[in-house]
């Protein structure tokens, strides 16, 4: 599997580091002061099969943060984004 990073280009899948849902929210509001809903986002995950969106950190590279759309079941990628446009990625 290779990625496309917007900043290198195309690289192997071995000079980045995933880390994890990209879908998922914090809790805010008058969830925000809830055990169970910090516990929730924590440790609770689903185990999609096809289409997903996952962050990915280029750690063998420029060390931005990408989003990267993802098929689990096929591992295509069909888009990869900056997780924070005009930073560079979250470094």
């Amino acid at each position: 599997m290779r990625i496309d990073c917007p900043l290198c280009g195309e690289r192997p899948l071995e000079e980045f580091t995933y880390r994890g849902d990209a879908s998922l929210k914090r809790p805010t509001g008058a969830t925000a002061d809830s055990q169970s809903a910090w516990s929730d986002y924590v440790y609770i995950r689903e185990n999609p099969k096809g289409p997903h969106k996952e962050h990915w950190r280029h750690a063998g590279g420029c060390g931005a943060w990408l989003v990267v759309g993802r098929n689990t079941a096929t591992h295509e990628i069909s888009d990869v984004k900056l997780a924070r446009p005009g930073r560079g990625g979250m470094r």
